[in-house]
């Protein structure tokens, strides 16, 4: 009964007040999610298999051949392996925009809707610990959260996974977004650290979670610390693919 008036609610409020799609603001009708409408919502590219063991980028359609794609040639990572759950374009590019450098928290709704519907994505994260990516404090002080906490939180609740703060970052470093492949990686190759008074259990899947993957750079230098710290079993996990 109390879902049900909660839907009553919810439907006799959006008479009243329309929401507006976060990417086109067109208005909402039909959809099925609160902040995208349908039209927008058919662009967002999930990535299912077959897609690249590392990064989790879509084949689209091959079926055989290498099992990681261009963009992880010159990663060699220490993390075994990588998902995303869509390419970060068009829509979903907003979706990810909207959360980080907005504070726009209720799109974690509909973020986690697209994951439960995701059975290869979620069933990913069963049974292993979710480590979000730190921002260093100072830029975490100053955005007042960390988007990849907040995505770890909403991961974790649907997949009923645990999640474990165990990294900081240690340097403060400038953004990534206008750097090479080559400077992205010097950029945050000693920038994190295991947080005090943690440790890993070397038995223990850890499954590092942040925004976008772009080139790896900052996942691969979470993933040597907690190598290096003993973990033996380290994959990632990302929202989008950018």
């Amino acid at each position: 009964m109390h879902s049900l008036a909660k839907q009553i609610l919810h439907a006799a409020t959006d008479l009243v007040f329309p929401r507006s799609c976060v990417h086109c603001s067109d208005v909402i009708e039909q959809s099925g999610y609160d902040f995208l409408c349908q039209a927008c919502a058919r662009e967002i590219f999930f990535s299912k298999p077959p897609a690249c063991t590392i990064c989790g980028y879509p084949f689209f359609g091959q079926l055989a051949g290498p099992k990681s794609c261009p963009h992880c040639a010159e990663l060699n990572p220490t993390f075994e392996q990588g998902k995303t759950l869509f390419l970060a374009k068009g829509p979903a590019r907003t979706l990810l925009h909207e959360l980080k450098y907005r504070r726009g928290f209720y799109i974690l709704k509909d973020l986690a809707r697209m994951v439960a519907a995701a059975d290869h994505y979620k069933h990913y994260l069963i049974g292993a610990q979710l480590v979000p990516v730190p921002l260093h404090p100072d830029k975490e002080r100053d955005r007042g959260f960390n988007q990849s906490q907040e995505i770890a939180e909403m991961l974790g609740e649907i997949a009923e996974a645990p999640v474990s703060k165990i990294l900081t970052r240690v340097q403060y470093t400038k953004t990534q977004t206008r750097l090479d492949r080559k400077a992205r990686h010097r950029n945050v190759k000693n920038a994190f650290a295991l947080a005090p008074n943690t440790h890993v259990i070397p038995d223990q899947t850890y499954i590092l979670i942040d925004d976008v993957f772009t080139t790896g750079s900052t996942l691969n230098a979470c993933a040597n610390v907690l190598h290096q710290a003993g973990a033996e079993q380290i994959k990632v996990a990302t929202i989008g693919h950018g």
